[in-house]
Parts: structure tokens; C-alpha cells; sequence
């Protein structure tokens, strides 16, 4: 059963317009912006460092982030492992990725699903970033459409999806 716990007398605050299921669970330094969206099984840990959701971001069933500043209209798939980093808006980090400490992801990037980002990497804003260990492409060099890409995992129908799931975030 998750829930939200007091860490050395700091609680996490989330914004009345946002979405917490109430399987997930918040320690301590954690902030989850307006219209942002936390599913079961997701675990926010902000004890040794601050934990940042931004504003319309969606952090998917069964992932970790500890420490992690998540900027807005993000998506973080679920399972996704995220520790000591920070992603830009409007990024996607696919299913089961793992984002390591001191790692910072640029704006508009995809990671994929599974991909491993190795300790201290920087991922240049709009860029692809795939495998273990992460190898990055310019967006604009690979095949994949970025703009399909990031319309099919819109935050705004993720923002809809959480409003009509009633008891579940309650």
C-alpha cells in the first residue's frame, strides 16, 4: 500500500490539480506540479535529494525516481528506473529505462524503451537515445517521427486518463 511520508520533517506537496494514486508512494522531499499524473506502484523518494514532478509530466505504474527533477510534459513509462538526474520538458523515457546518477537529458528527447544511460552521460536536447549502454542520434538523423512520436504519448490525454480514473487517485 503506498502513501505519503514525513522525511526529517519535510512532507511532499502536490498540487491540488495533480494526481497521485493512492498505490504510489512519496518520502519526503517531493513535489508533483499541477496536472501531473503518479500511477500505481510508483515510488518518489526525496530524502537525500529533492524529487521534482513538472506540470502536465506523467510518471507511469512501477517507477523509481530518487532525487530526480522531471520538468514539464514529461512522460517516464512504467518501470522506469531514474536516480540523481534530471530530464528536460517535454521528453519521453520509455518502459523499464534506466536513467543513472548525474545524467541530465535535454529537452525533447525520446529514450527507449530499456535503454541503459550510464552515470554522468548528457543527452543533447532532441536527441534519440537507445541500448545498453546508451547510444545517442540526433533526432533529426534517425527514422523515427519525433512529432508522431511525442502526439501518441500526449500528456494532455494521460492529464484526461487520470481525471477518469475516480477512486484510483483519491
Amino acid at each position: 500500500m503506498g502513501g505519503s511520508y514525513d522525511f526529517e520533517g519535510t512532507e511532499p506537496s502536490v498540487h491540488d490539480d495533480a494526481h497521485v494514486s493512492s498505490e504510489a508512494t512519496l518520502v519526503g522531499d517531493v513535489t508533483v506540479a499541477a496536472d501531473a499524473s503518479v500511477w500505481p506502484g510508483v515510488v518518489l523518494r526525496g530524502d537525500v535529494a529533492p524529487v521534482r514532478i513538472g506540470e502536465q509530466s506523467h510518471v507511469g505504474d512501477n517507477a523509481v525516481l530518487h532525487g530526480v527533477t522531471v520538468g514539464d510534459q514529461v512522460m517516464v513509462g512504467h518501470g522506469a528506473v531514474l536516480n540523481d538526474a534530471e530530464v528536460a520538458d517535454g521528453t519521453l523515457v520509455g518502459f523499464n529505462a534506466t536513467v543513472s546518477t548525474d545524467v541530465t537529458v535535454g529537452q525533447r528527447c525520446i529514450v527507449a524503451s530499456g535503454t541503459v544511460v550510464p552515470d554522468e552521460y548528457e543527452i543533447p536536447p532532441e536527441s534519440f537515445a537507445r541500448g545498453v549502454p546508451a547510444r545517442v542520434t540526433p533526432l533529426e538523423e534517425t527514422d523515427v517521427d519525433a512529432t508522431e512520436t511525442f502526439d501518441a504519448y500526449s500528456s494532455g490525454e494521460y492529464t484526461d486518463l487520470a481525471a477518469r480514473h475516480g477512486d484510483l487517485f483519491e
